[in-house]
């Protein structure tokens, strides 16, 4: 990262709560993500964070801070026990360390469209252990995930992490720049009236998706006699931050148009850590109707339709989709999203 930064405490985070094994990876990732939200805490006077510089592999827009950041973490995870390094900004798998033990997985800036607009952004990753061959360390089992979390860049920085045992929730202290525990046992409420979908694609959803947001827009005098807020970021980050603080759900469906048939995030470096988190969390995680975890990516870059959250909400997603194509479709007639 060339522009200047604090340097990174020696001791950036507390590690007792952290497996020996995973403690320099993520004290690494801590220090990278410390220097990644002092250059946007400066905005427009870091430079043109927000100015694209061209596509990912599947032709995504890549902004100048998301190749920043991505070759800051790639450094920083020298010597750190990384061997197997893929990253959603990277057409391939790379080597970091040749005898390393684990496998790590990076969204290196979700949410980069947000950049300019001042808007929460964040950093995703997801931790297995090495296997035998760079492809077999990430398209496997989900559940085989030993760590997962995100940091998040907004009012506060946080790192929200787990390892299998609960979450954690660490704020970076901008006096000390260290991440102090704020919550050693994180879990998302089971009750929330705030659902975050795209509505704008309502259109091309399959219809248990529509007929469930129907029955949320109808307020109280509808089928769920209560009143929903609707909230949409557009950052994943946010969205599952604002879930884990005050629970919700969140819906990124698959839907009709070319490129969306199985959604838009992608297993490996989104779904599976952040399916991670909410579960240990409390909550649910699908694809609309089975668990993300346990499910296997088909490729490095496959993507998948993602529906996560408080479990209540999650498990009546996937009744909708249980309906019989009849009933589904009556729920549908009957209350449409922009009927008067």
């Amino acid at each position: 990262m060339d522009r200047a930064a604090p340097a990174t405490p020696p001791d950036i985070i507390a590690t007792d709560l952290i497996p020996a094994p995973l403690a320099a990876c993520i004290a690494a990732l801590c220090g990278t993500a410390a220097r990644i939200s002092t250059l946007i805490a400066r905005g427009p006077l870091g430079g043109t964070l927000g100015a694209a510089v061209g596509a990912n592999t599947d032709g995504d827009q890549q902004k100048e801070l998301d190749l920043m950041a991505d070759a800051a973490f790639a450094d920083a995870l020298r010597g750190t026990g990384v061997r197997h390094h893929a990253s959603e900004e990277r057409h391939s798998i790379g080597t970091i360390d040749p005898e390393g033990g684990l496998a790590l997985a990076i969204d290196p800036l979700d949410g980069s469209s947000n950049i300019d607009v001042n808007v929460s952004i964040g950093t995703i990753f997801s931790i297995y252990p090495a296997a035998r061959t760079p492809e077999a360390s990430f398209l496997r089992d989900t559940a085989e995930q030993i760590g997962a979390g995100y940091f998040i860049y907004g009012p506060q920085t946080a790192l929200i992490v787990t390892f299998g045992a609960g979450v954690q929730h660490y704020v970076l202290d901008p006096e000390t720049r260290r991440f102090i525990l704020a919550n050693d046992r994180v879990a998302i409420p089971p009750q929330s009236i705030e659902f975050a979908i795209n509505a704008s694609n309502y259109r091309h959803w399959p219809q248990p998706i529509r007929a469930y947001i129907d029955d949320c827009i109808a307020g109280d005098t509808g089928p769920r006699a209560k009143n929903f807020n609707m909230r949409w970021v557009a950052s994943l980050v946010a969205e599952t931050h604002r879930i884990m603080m005050r629970g919700g759900i969140f819906l990124y469906p698959s839907d009709s148009r070319k490129g969306y048939e199985r959604g838009r995030l992608r297993m490996v470096y989104e779904c599976a850590p952040i399916a991670m988190l909410i579960e240990q969390a409390g909550g649910r995680a699908t694809d609309g109707t089975l668990p993300i975890l346990s499910q296997v990516a088909a490729s490095l870059h496959a993507r998948t339709p993602f529906v996560f959250g408080s479990a209540e909400k999650v498990d009546r997603v996937a009744a909708y989709h249980d309906l019989p194509d009849e009933e589904v479709s009556a729920l549908f007639g009957s209350r449409g999203l922009f009927r008067a």
